[in-house]
């Protein structure tokens, strides 16, 4: 049965960081674009960020481009997103998913991908 599991969220300070990870079974991830997608309270998923199938290639939504970072280990079928310098507006539950093909779109749209985790609850506060 595929299935994606996100880890990692929790509770930070403005300013400080976070590393989640999106731990895959069922399936391989070497053959697939990974995405993270984030949905604070009482608004739209947006996309946050991709990572092609070989990790050759990434996105990153503008919100988060120089704090974030993503990457990705095949051998562990996992990936991870690195998140630095965080701030209140990062606040929400982010979710990992899985395209159907190795490469990102480009667009970090949500009906772009076809697999979903259950999410991680990520809180910035003072």
């Amino acid at each position: 049965q595929l299935q994606l599991v996100e880890s990692g969220g929790g509770l930070v300070q403005p300013g400080g960081s976070l590393r989640l990870s999106c731990a895959a079974s069922g399936f391989t991830m070497d053959g697939y674009a990974i995405g993270w997608f984030r949905q604070a309270p009482g608004k739209e998923r947006e996309g946050v960020s991709c990572i092609s199938s070989l990790g050759g290639s990434t996105d990153y939504a503008d919100a988060v481009k120089g704090r974030f970072t993503i990457s990705r280990d095949n051998a562990k079928n996992t990936v991870f997103l690195q998140m630095d310098s965080l701030e209140a507006e990062d606040t929400g539950v982010y979710y990992c998913a899985r395209r159907r093909v190795a490469i990102c779109s480009g667009y970090l749209r949500a009906y772009d991908y076809y697999y979903w985790g259950q999410g991680t609850q990520v809180t910035v506060s003072s």
